[in-house]
C-alpha cells in the first residue's frame, strides 16, 4: 500500500484551509485518510503552519511520500533537513 503525506481542502469558498493528512495513495483528495498531522493556512501573511513533528517524521521513516506542497512546506519547516540528518547519520 502506497502512502502519502498530502493537502486536504477544507474551509469555505474562497476561504481555503488545508489540514495536512496521511493517506492511502489511492483515496481521493478529501476523502479517507490515515491520520491527520498538521494544519496549514495560506490566508495569513506568514503563512501559517501547524505540524507533529515527531508523527511526521514517523511517517517519512516507515516510507510514505510527501506530495510537492507538502515537501516545500516540511522543508520550510525544517522538519526535511532533521529526516535527512537522521537518515544518514546511522
Amino acid at each position: 500500500m502506497a502512502v502519502k503525506i498530502r493537502l486536504t481542502r477544507m474551509g469555505s469558498k474562497k476561504k481555503p484551509f488545508y489540514r495536512i493528512n496521511v493517506a492511502d495513495s489511492r483515496a481521493p483528495r478529501d476523502g479517507r485518510f490515515i491520520e491527520t498531522v498538521g494544519t496549514y493556512n495560506p490566508l495569513i501573511e506568514e503563512n501559517q503552519v501547524s505540524l507533529k513533528e515527531e508523527r511526521v517524521l514517523e511517517w517519512l521513516s516507515k516510507g510514505a511520500q510527501p506530495s510537492d506542497t507538502v515537501r516545500n512546506i516540511l522543508s520550510r519547516e525544517g522538519v526535511m533537513k532533521k529526516f535527512h540528518d537522521s537518515k544518514f547519520s546511522k
